[in-house]
């Protein structure tokens, strides 16, 4: 990296530097296989991938979608959500986040953006914003009827092979997934884990698990979702197994 490079990565800890560095690198393509047709109209959004130092290290903010939801009910995600006019993705991320967790976004320091990455079943154009929690704040859910739980999930458990799993839609898709939470009961799918498990094996911190042990969807988070394969197809490019 050169002088320049170097300057323009902000204060961070030792072990977060490899991400800003390979936020630098990354394409779209080492992150998804889906790319939006060049006259697509897409809505805008934008989520927070936060890391920092809680009790058992570098750790994640992630949240749990309220069980009750008619979309996506108890799914596990990074906060975040739509851009409103006038907003750019970094705003709209601390935003969401606040919203949702009450994350003061004077503690988190904005360090890189991903590559846009497209939802085709929703199309929405999604911007993961890489935040460092240089000052945590308390987080707790804000609003139970949209968030049911708030997480700081380690990262050390993250990448821990014993944590990861594949897992399988009645529709028959099959993608990665890890299990987060006290008694490593809650899964994370979709396009979360996608976007976790490609980023951390770009930076080299995982490998592919082709053995890992397969989970089923349980049944609260299944209400009121589409059936057909492509519909839920999350935005990864991760290897399908049928």
């Amino acid at each position: 990296m050169s002088e320049q490079q170097e300057a323009e990565v902000p204060d961070l800890p030792e072990w977060l530097r490899p991400v800003a560095e390979g936020a630098r690198s990354i394409t779209v393509h080492h992150l998804t296989r889906f790319m939006p047709p060049e006259d697509a109209e897409t809505r805008l959004g934008a989520v927070l991938m936060l890391f920092g130092e809680g009790p058992q290290g570098p750790d994640l903010l992630l949240t749990e979608r309220a069980h009750h939801m008619r979309s996506h009910p108890g799914q596990v995600s990074f906060p975040g959500g739509s851009i409103d006019p006038g907003e750019t993705a970094v705003e709209a991320a601390l935003r969401e986040a606040w919203e949702e967790t009450g994350l003061d976004p004077d503690g988190v320091t904005v360090f890189a953006e991903l590559p846009e990455l497209w939802l085709p079943p929703s199309n929405f154009a999604v911007t993961p914003v890489l935040g460092w929690w240089h000052e945590p704040s308390e987080v707790a859910v804000v609003d139970p009827d949209e968030v049911h739980e708030v997480y700081r999930a380690p990262v050390h458990e993250l990448v821990d092979p014993a944590h990861r799993i594949a897992v399988r839609h009645p529709s028959g898709w099959v993608g990665p997934g890890f299990l987060i939470g006290e008694d490593k009961d809650v899964i994370v799918w979709g396009f979360t884990a996608g976007i976790i498990a490609r980023l951390f094996e770009f930076l080299g911190w995982v490998e592919d698990v082709p053995d890992a042990p397969m989970r089923d969807l349980p049944d609260y988070m299944l209400q009121g979702e589409p059936r057909r394969a492509t519909d839920v197809r999350p935005n990864t490019r991760f290897e399908e197994r049928r």
